[in-house]
């Protein structure tokens, strides 16, 4: 049978679905169509919805049940890792190399995985909500030369992650851990991982109902926050002083 998934209106600011509309097979499938405007991403992640689709397909919209979600103050490093960070000559910085985050994040092989889903379109779009002070990454360098990092989706006080990627071992977790640790000290609780995966349970996310958390989302979204980049209030973070804070 085939499925019948709702179509959006053209217009971006137009609603989408309810999201306990979604389907369960697949899981979490609510709508398609619309475009990667601003405005309708914007709605999307206020709503506990994005996108994700692959090169040929239409725009697919998300609101899987349940939710990976990482509390701000529950990012898990091994102890081996924390040891190794004291004396690991990273740097972590933010919004100094947005591009070039979602770049590595787009050409990095996954599992299970063939080719992309953030397209060269998904790529224009975030680095647009870059550009308007929505969208983040967090930047692991050695020297110069970038190792792993994270970005996403930044509303009210939630943040959306949307990937991340290593380039050395290590170098994603470090992102996550940095992100993480700011979060909490601007009173952020969390960062949502949209689907379960057995890394990111291995790093602490947690398995929340569809239902707890758009109504967690719905109240920090609606959180009044500065947007802009992060740079200056994120600073530099030298690795070796997450290898003995708490995360």
């Amino acid at each position: 049978m085939a499925l019948r998934i709702p179509q959006l209106d053209p217009d971006p600011a137009s609603p989408f679905p309810p999201a306990e509309c979604a389907l369960q097979e697949p899981d979490g499938l609510l709508a398609m169509g619309g475009d990667l405007s601003p405005a309708r991403l914007l709605n999307a992640y206020r709503h506990g919805i994005f996108p994700w689709y692959s090169r040929g397909q239409p725009i697919l919209w998300w609101s899987p049940d349940p939710r990976m979600v990482f509390r701000s103050d529950g990012v898990k490093l091994s102890s081996r890792f924390r040891r190794s960070l004291k004396s690991s000559a990273w740097e972590v910085r933010a919004d100094t190399a947005f591009a070039a985050v979602v770049a590595a994040c787009a050409a990095t092989p996954r599992p299970g995985q063939r080719g992309t889903w953030i397209t060269d379109a998904m790529q224009a779009a975030y680095v647009e909500l870059h550009h308007l002070g929505h969208a983040h990454s967090v930047e692991v360098f050695s020297g110069t030369r970038l190792v792993g990092g994270i970005y996403g989706v930044a509303v009210g006080r939630m943040f959306f992650g949307e990937s991340m990627f290593s380039g050395e071992s290590g170098g994603s977790k470090l992102a996550l851990a940095a992100l993480a640790h700011r979060l909490r000290g601007w009173d952020w609780p969390l960062i949502d991982a949209q689907v379960e995966s057995p890394h990111l349970l291995g790093l602490g996310a947690e398995s929340w109902s569809r239902r707890d958390f758009i109504a967690r989302v719905a109240t920090l979204v609606s959180i009044p926050q500065p947007t802009g980049r992060w740079t200056e209030c994120f600073g530099r973070l030298p690795a070796h002083a997450l290898s003995r804070a708490a995360v």
